[in-house]
């Protein structure tokens, strides 16, 4: 973690520690409360729920096996609901695992055990990538990223695509703006990683497969047959120049 001050704008955010093992959940409020975040813990799943509901939280710290509802559970009703960033904790090392947590939309995960200072850097460093929103009251032309009728504003971090707002998550928004940066252009999943701010170096390949697949599923008109983000098979994605070339030219994805 950085020796940066902490920002008045990131002290104000609060925290939701959904983790079943009591002392662990403890641990983790007590560090972030020390460092001026707000705290609530919830320590099974359908208490997750509630205090999502009510608390409206601004993150969300998810262990992956809850008694009852298990985290996997958990995320994919956030996400039906809500954009909010959340880093899921898992005792298992297995990449399916942390794969079926990016594509229920985990913004990260950590594998136990692990330090609660790495955990607060990657809490800070999400929260970081969202700041913008909090000090941008006028909106700047210079911020809006337009293409075919996508429209993205770097300064409100929003995504429209004909007029009607697409909900993404900090890391999702990333890779799209990256994307939209060079329509046409053939990226590589490296090129993608060391562009989009946010992104775990680890099992880079799928990692960026999967929030691209659920970067479709919120854009596309049908995700099986993406019209703007295209498979360049064997090395990475671009984005569409022209749809109806897209349409023509693209063909399922597996």
């Amino acid at each position: 973690m950085d020796d940066l001050p902490y920002t008045i704008a990131e002290m104000s955010k609060r925290i939701l520690v959904v983790e079943d093992e009591r002392s662990l959940n403890q641990m983790i409020v007590d560090y972030l409360a020390a460092l001026g975040y707000g705290t609530e813990s919830a320590y099974d799943g359908l208490d997750a729920l509630r205090k999502v509901e009510a608390l409206m939280p601004d993150f969300i710290v998810l262990d992956l096996q809850l008694p009852g509802l298990d985290g996997l559970d958990v995320a994919r009703r956030i996400r039906e609901r809500s954009p909010v960033p959340i880093i899921m904790l898992t005792a298992r090392a297995e990449e399916a695992d942390k794969l079926i947590g990016l594509e229920l939309g985990a913004d990260d995960y950590l594998t136990k055990p692990f330090s609660l200072r790495e955990l607060a850097a990657r809490i800070r460093t999400v929260l970081r990538r969202i700041q913008p929103q909090v000090h941008e009251p006028v909106r700047s032309e210079e911020g809006i990223i337009s293409h075919l009728d996508i429209l993205l504003d770097t300064g409100r971090r929003i995504v429209s695509r004909g007029g009607t707002p697409i909900p993404l998550t900090v890391v999702q928004f990333n890779i799209l703006r990256v994307l939209l940066d060079h329509p046409g252009q053939v990226l590589t999943r490296l090129q993608i990683l060391e562009a989009a701010e946010g992104i775990s170096q680890e099992g880079y390949d799928r990692t960026i497969d999967v929030h691209v697949k659920n970067i479709r599923k919120a854009l596309e008109p049908d995700p099986a047959r993406p019209i703007y983000i295209l498979t360049v098979w064997g090395v990475g994605y671009r984005m569409a120049e022209r749809i109806e070339m897209a349409g023509r030219t693209q063909g399922a994805e597996p």
